[in-house]
């Protein structure tokens, strides 16, 4: 089966699509002034954006990776992840505490989505 790649340039995709499986790439916040509330709420808009674009959404979502540079902010993404989140359809998630690419950011998000079916 071929993979397609969507918003690419020579280093990376920022989706990727293989046997009826959606692949985003590790999300930043637009706006890194805002607290991590607010950077967590732009990820998973941009989140909501991409996965529309590969043609599923949220409500498919299988897995999700989660960076934070601060487990002392980790209450304020998990407010705006559960808001977000569709009820009764959380994906397998894991969260850890890195350095990332960026001091001003505070949190990257990686989300695995099926296509829904025919």
């Amino acid at each position: 089966m071929s993979v397609t790649y969507h918003d690419s340039n020579a280093r990376m995709s920022q989706i990727a699509v293989h046997n009826g499986t959606v692949y985003l790439a590790g999300q930043v916040p637009t706006d890194a002034s805002a607290d991590m509330q607010g950077q967590t709420e732009q990820v998973l808009a941009r989140i909501d954006h991409l996965l529309a674009q590969a043609g599923t959404s949220k409500e498919h979502l299988v897995s999700a990776q989660i960076w934070v540079t601060s487990m002392d902010e980790f209450t304020q993404m998990n407010a705006a992840w559960d808001a977000w989140v569709v009820p009764g359809r959380p994906p397998v998630r894991a969260a850890v505490e890195a350095k990332l690419a960026k001091p001003e950011w505070k949190v990257e998000i990686m989300v695995v989505a099926a296509l829904p079916e025919a």
